[in-house]
């Protein structure tokens, strides 16, 4: 996806002996170097993508070159490191808490304008991009098989993360390694949502935005119940305070300083992005009356969001998500 922001955090104490087992297990530590021979499989593969294209090929990808962040994410986590990726520099910025990249990756560009001369210099045996990629596909086609994902769907993002996954698990052959993830995160969610139960604060409702200032004006960027945040955030049991129109695909909405005075009475955690460090919420929107008016800044219920981690990432960013929720509510 191509718009700005996110990060990471640290398990709360109170979680550590619970999230302690499932993190032990992980697989994200062992993605350097491409495929991990010895699990992936062998012999032709295929999967069907999110456009129902069948794609196939002779033999497990090992040379895979990802266009967008949650797939590069996905790929990494998955056991194969990318041999190129769209805007490196911004993946760490914005996304690269859960699964850094090494210094083997080549750099291709900025994501909605890739060099298709730099990708076909790599020679991969796949390239991994979303819908909004499919203007340089006929390009990329000519001499390479590509996968499109569909990157967000806000009808139920969790499963179609998990339909993300599976179409690159099928090419890379790594399928018992999404498995693995799927448990990881399953065990992750389930540990989360009882932390948090246990903690008695699911009454208090979340409010998830990041900001720009446009030079005139602050333009604030909620996330809905059905982007990836909020998805998660439903997953343990919490509710939005934020339930305006969306556009229909990443669960997000706009607002400004202004349409935040509804919430002037309301008791809500306001958890903000600030990994590009303009620091709307904290600087540029205090001594506004009526920012200053709001009950969560009066009360300091305000949460940055940690440095690094995808909000609309695959599941190891969702993990870094639900270890920051259950810090916010059980702290």
């Amino acid at each position: 996806m191509r718009t700005n922001h996110l990060a990471r955090s640290a398990v709360p104490a109170a979680l550590a002996a619970a999230l302690l087992a499932t993190a032990a297990c992980g697989t994200t530590e062992d993605t350097g170097g491409g495929s991990d021979d010895a699990s992936a499989e062998t012999g032709p593969v295929s999967t069907v993508d999110s456009q129902g294209r069948t794609v196939e090929l002779d033999a497990p990808a090992k040379d895979v070159v990802v266009l967008e962040w949650a797939e590069v994410e996905i790929t990494a986590d998955l056991g194969v490191m990318p041999v190129g990726v769209a805007d490196i520099e911004g993946y760490h910025t914005w996304a690269g808490a859960a699964v850094p990249l090494d210094d083997t990756v080549t750099d291709l560009g900025i994501r909605h304008e890739p060099s298709v001369d730099a990708i076909a210099e790599l020679n991969p045996d796949l390239v991994i991009m979303e819908i909004d990629d499919e203007v340089i596909l006929d390009q990329l086609e000519e001499f390479v098989p590509v996968l499109i994902t569909e990157g967000s769907n806000e009808t139920d993002n969790i499963a179609r993360m998990w339909d993300d996954v599976d179409m690159i698990a099928d090419l890379l052959g790594k399928t018992d390694e999404a498995e693995t993830l799927k448990a990881e995160f399953d065990a992750k969610v389930a540990d989360t949502t009882a932390a948090i139960e246990a903690a008695g604060n699911t009454d208090v409702p979340y409010f998830i935005a990041d900001g720009w200032d446009d030079g005139s004006t602050i333009s604030i960027r909620p996330f809905g119940p059905g982007s990836m945040a909020g998805s998660l955030a439903e997953a343990v049991g919490l509710a939005s305070a934020w339930n305006g129109e969306t556009d229909g695909a990443w669960g997000l909405g706009s607002s400004d300083v202004e349409g935040m005075a509804e919430f002037e009475e309301t008791e809500l955690n306001f958890i903000y992005n600030n990994s590009f460090k303009d620091d709307i919420f904290n600087e540029k929107l205090v001594g506004n009356p009526i920012w200053d008016s709001l009950k969560f800044v009066e009360d300091g219920t305000m949460y940055q969001l940690p440095d690094g981690a995808w909000t609309f990432g695959g599941p190891a960013s969702g993990e870094v998500l639900l270890d920051f929720y259950a810090e916010v509510y059980t702290s």
